[in-house]
């Protein structure tokens, strides 16, 4: 999704969460973007970040969206760099949910996407798929190029209204 993005011509700026780093490199993430992964809220350099990019991006984009991190936007915890930019952004956020198909269809779960989106969070819904888990079922992450495609006709709506 970073390649695409990038591709297509936007500045990404990649912030993620200790568990992000699990399933994907920050220096994989860093050399798509052309930009350094920023993870740490209290590294020497980025202490105010948080409230810079909140104001620096055009959108806010979540993906993948995991439950836990969807809990905490929920209930507005921040203990993390993401939540803190999440809570400081003054753009629109665009969340992708990507968990197991027992979570998403939990109901602790509808609830907290109802409150995204009662907060003004735009959800792409997750589709039907192999999952993390090597299960199949809803709950899989839209592919990027949907996402993508989805961040396009975002933009398109907001210059046609201009």
């Amino acid at each position: 999704m970073v390649r695409l993005l990038v591709k297509q011509g936007a500045e990404v700026k990649v912030v993620m969460t200790a568990a992000a780093k699990d399933f994907v490199s920050p220096l994989v993430l860093s050399t798509l973007s052309k930009n350094e992964v920023l993870s740490d809220m209290f590294a020497e350099n980025t202490w105010a970040n948080h409230v810079q990019l909140g104001r620096w991006a055009d959108v806010m984009l979540i993906a993948p969206l995991s439950c836990n991190t969807l809990a905490k936007m929920a209930n507005g915890q921040c203990n993390n760099l993401l939540l803190s930019v999440y809570l400081s952004a003054t753009c629109p956020v665009i969340a992708a949910p990507a968990m197991d198909e027992d979570m998403w269809h939990h109901a602790t779960t509808a609830r907290n996407i109802a409150t995204l989106k009662n907060d003004g969070v735009a959800i792409i819904q997750p589709g039907n798929g192999e999952l993390a888990s090597g299960l199949f079922g809803d709950g899989r992450m839209e592919e990027p190029e949907y996402i993508v495609s989805a961040l396009q006709h975002f933009f398109q709506k907001i210059i046609a209204h201009y």
